[in-house]
């Protein structure tokens, strides 16, 4: 069974930083495209960061660029997302995805399309307040 299990959110003041985790098991990411999705109370998913098989291309989402980065562990089957400088519109649940990366698809493209995205974690909360 394709899983996938975020993990390291929690509640951070604001200029604080995360680092989330999204770790597979039942299948090996080195193929698979994965984003990273969040999604506020009354508002749409949005795509945060996503990041090629290969780690050859990522997309980081004008709202957090600058504060953010995505990074990937083959070997550890293990997504990151490296979140800094956290402000209080940061709060969410945030989500990662994958899906086999068809070498079409750019990472700007994926990430405006969760649908393009078959597997989903659960998600982790983030809070961000003082």
């Amino acid at each position: 069974q394709l899983q996938l299990v975020e993990s390291g959110g929690g509640l951070v003041q604001p200029g604080g930083s995360l680092r989330l985790s999204c770790a597979a098991s039942g299948f090996s990411l080195d193929y698979y495209a994965i984003g990273w999705f969040r999604q506020a109370p009354g508002k749409e998913r949005e795509g945060v960061s996503c990041i090629n098989s290969r780690a050859e291309t990522t997309n980081i989402a004008d709202s957090v660029k600058g504060r953010f980065t995505v990074s990937r562990d083959n070997a550890k089957n293990t997504v990151y997302l490296h979140m800094n400088s956290l402000q209080p519109e940061d709060t969410a649940v945030y989500y990662c995805a994958a899906d086999v990366d068809d070498g079409i698809t750019t990472v700007r493209a994926m990430c405006t399309m969760p649908q393009w995205f078959g597997v989903w974690g659960q998600g982790t909360q983030v809070t961000v307040s003082s």
